[in-house]
């Protein structure tokens, strides 16, 4: 994940075929390899991130910002076109995870390879003769970050996978029965510890892990073991750093001119250039139909449900509606909806009636209405007049616009939850919690273009959390709140639900109030079992026994 340029010269200095279809051969020596090779391994395995080995649905459907598991939420919609069309991601969004589903197996293969590619630089970097130890232990922990990354990945939508590091020769031969998914997390920590451990705290080139990147990484890890002391921990290391900070407008994360800056703490770097190796797949088809094809068209998958879009609504005093039974019965469907709505809705969806992007937004801009929801996705997409923007050919809605994979909000959020289920320093946690919000109440500043909010139609009211009846519990759900409204759509609601443990009972409940606007979901229904995914059928079958 260096600068573009660099990223597709370590494509092409280990392609995917060569390194993936050639089984490893042990250790490197210091006489086979030298240090500029060595460098090269580690440029191709960032590279992985952009998760394009074979072709633009692999990209699309086994991506790194995890759309496709956030359509199992509460929060979001396949989208695109008819039912039938993506069967796969349809069954995906009604319950029903079969291991012959190509998500299953592209996640599979795109993970699997990235580490194949990491372990590769890692023994490469080992071997290198000329490195300093310094430089050395720098490089081998930016792709100990990396590949902790990428099994972190396995363990939270898998229930069984195989772990293998370096100094595995055979990767083929380990059984996914081999290590309890404790010790697998155990061997994921203590990757993120070292890589924190031994790395610099700056990079000079964009992209780059520095050692607050192992610390998100291994705070986030921590939550989802339910590790609340270390989370705590690493989440404030990232802040004391003092490298980062929230944007001074919700919209600037939208902005490709404010790449590798404030909250982006890990990002992928993505180009505009007319290089389809280069364009974020992962979003591109995403992108809204836009009258006019102002982003030269678009599939508009991934858009936002009702109960998403609603959870904006708030209060007198512009907090939340954090009990339901006393959330409004009207629906936030409408430009002119009487109540009050936190600004970030505008941000971070299409709604009728309202600006995208300086643009007017109406019916014309959602593909299909029939069966889906209004809403948009908005975050990935700067203005169709950005100069980082590409128009005109495949695919639509390239720019040049990062993808953040962890964001300073997140992190503040990190520890504010931390802080929380230790019952420690509720305040603190408090503090946290309303940076974020303060964030989104200057956001509403109908100057700042492009233009996303009309205060003239909407009333934006959002407000900081008192400290009157700021108890474990109210915090509890403050903060998970929070974490919804903040990072909606960025791929992060399903596995936030699984981690805390009340996903079953959630998305049936989604279900069974949504299907009166939304029909296809009449039958869905999520069962305890398929939380975690199974590993893939192919995998399997070409696995023999390892796998069974």
């Amino acid at each position: 994940m260096f600068a573009m340029a660099f990223m597709a010269a370590g494509m092409g200095a280990v392609s995917c075929d060569s390194l993936l279809d050639t089984k490893p051969q042990g250790t490197f020596t210091s006489e086979q390899i030298g240090d500029d090779e060595a460098v090269d391994l580690m440029t191709s395995a960032y590279a992985t991130l952009l998760c394009h080995y074979f072709g633009n649905n692999e990209s699309f459907a086994g991506p790194i910002n995890n759309w496709v598991f956030d359509i199992r939420s509460d929060d979001a919609q396949k989208g695109g076109g008819e039912l039938g069309y993506e069967v796969y991601m349809h069954e995906f969004s009604i319950g029903n995870v079969q291991s012959d589903n190509p998500i299953l197996d592209f996640k599979w293969r795109n993970n699997y390879f990235s580490i194949a590619r990491c372990n590769t630089a890692i023994r490469a970097l080992k071997a290198a003769g000329n490195l300093s130890d310094e430089s050395r232990k720098a490089y081998v922990a930016e792709m100990k970050t990396l590949r902790a990354y990428y099994y972190f990945d396995m363990y939270r939508i898998f229930k069984k996978f195989p772990y293998f590091d370096e100094n595995v020769t055979d990767p083929s031969s380990v059984s996914a029965n081999e290590y309890t998914r404790d010790e697998i997390a155990d061997f994921i920590k203590q990757d993120l510890v070292e890589a924190f451990n031994d790395n610099v705290e700056s990079q000079s080139d964009p992209g780059r892990f520095n050692k607050y990147v192992a610390a998100a990484v291994l705070a986030r890890v921590a939550l989802f073991t339910h590790d609340f002391a270390t989370a705590e921990k690493y989440a404030d290391e990232v802040i004391k750093s003092g490298q980062y900070d929230l944007y001074p407008n919700f919209l600037d994360m939208s902005k490709p001119e404010m790449n590798n800056q404030y909250e982006s703490v890990m990002a992928v770097q993505f180009s505009s250039a007319n290089n389809p190796d280069q364009f974020n797949f992962n979003n591109c088809l995403n992108c809204t139909v836009s009258e006019g094809d102002v982003y030269g068209n678009g599939d508009d998958f991934y858009t936002g449900s009702q109960d998403l879009v609603n959870a904006f609504r708030t209060d007198e005093s512009g907090l939340p509606y954090l009990d339901p039974a006393n959330a409004p019965s009207a629906n936030l469907d409408r430009a002119d909806y009487p109540g009050n709505v936190d600004p970030r809705v505008d941000f971070t969806f299409g709604r009728i009636g309202m600006p995208w992007r300086g643009y007017q937004y109406n019916e014309k801009w959602c593909r299909n209405l029939n069966n889906y929801s209004q809403y948009s996705g908005k975050k990935p997409y700067p203005s169709p007049d950005s100069p980082y923007v590409t128009v005109g050919i495949v695919p639509w809605g390239a720019s040049s616009l990062n993808y953040i994979i962890i964001r300073y909000a997140d992190v503040l959020l990190m520890k504010a939850e931390a802080l929380i289920e230790q019952n420690k320093d509720l305040n603190e946690a408090r503090n946290l919690i309303n940076q974020v919000r303060a964030k989104a109440a200057r956001s509403v500043d109908a100057s700042y273009t492009p233009v996303d909010v009309n205060p003239m139609v909407a009333t934006y009211l959002v407000r900081e959390y008192g400290a009157q009846g700021w108890t474990q519990d109210y915090a509890r759900k403050a903060v998970r709140m929070e974490r919804r409204l903040e990072l909606a759509m960025e791929g992060l609601r399903w596995f936030d639900l699984v981690r805390w443990g009340d996903v079953v009972n959630t998305v049936n409940a989604y279900y069974a109030k949504e299907k009166s606007l939304f029909h296809y979901l009449d039958n869905a229904h999520l069962n305890e079992a398929d939380v975690y995914c199974p590993i893939p059928l192919g995998q399997v079958d070409n696995a023999g026994d390892l796998y069974k």
